[in-house]
């Protein structure tokens, strides 16, 4: 299973969640980290991603090929993460055919109603426990 996780700025969210998911899974999923830059990637891959890229193009092309998309709300929304997201990045993520699992990190000026404020490791604890063990067949290897 091939999860892309897309960060970009600093890559604290994609490596928290890079960390969480190899303790989780270990091997038993290929973790693509995706940075809108290459301090995002770098962040990320320092987090024990299998492979990373930065740029427009990797996220186009990786998303593509992606069985899981995980990242900010921002991802998904042209101008995110202070303009690093571009138009086509967003096209392409919010278009891929893969299961994308979303953090509602409110600071695009958009906000999703009815969302309690729960921290970020919470956050990513609830997508390994509720979203992946499901899709991954709950083995741990």
């Amino acid at each position: 299973m091939r999860i892309c996780v897309i960060d970009g700025q600093g890559g604290g969210i994609g490596s928290l969640i890079i960390k969480r998911l190899r303790e989780e899974f270990r091997e038993q999923i290929e973790l693509i980290a995706l940075g809108t830059n290459a301090i995002a990637t770098a962040a990320m891959m320092k987090a024990n991603a299998n492979r990373g890229a930065s740029g427009e193009n990797a996220v186009i092309w990786n998303a593509a090929q992606a069985d899981v998309i995980i990242g900010p709300l921002s991802i998904v929304m042209a101008q995110g993460m202070l303009g690093e997201v571009t138009p086509a990045m967003a096209t392409a993520v919010s278009s891929s055919p893969a299961r994308k699992i979303l953090l509602p990190h409110n600071q695009e000026n958009a906000f999703l109603v009815g969302l309690s404020d729960e921290p970020l490791p919470h956050l990513v604890e609830y997508i390994v426990k509720n979203f992946l063990k499901e899709i991954t067949g709950n083995v741990r290897s």
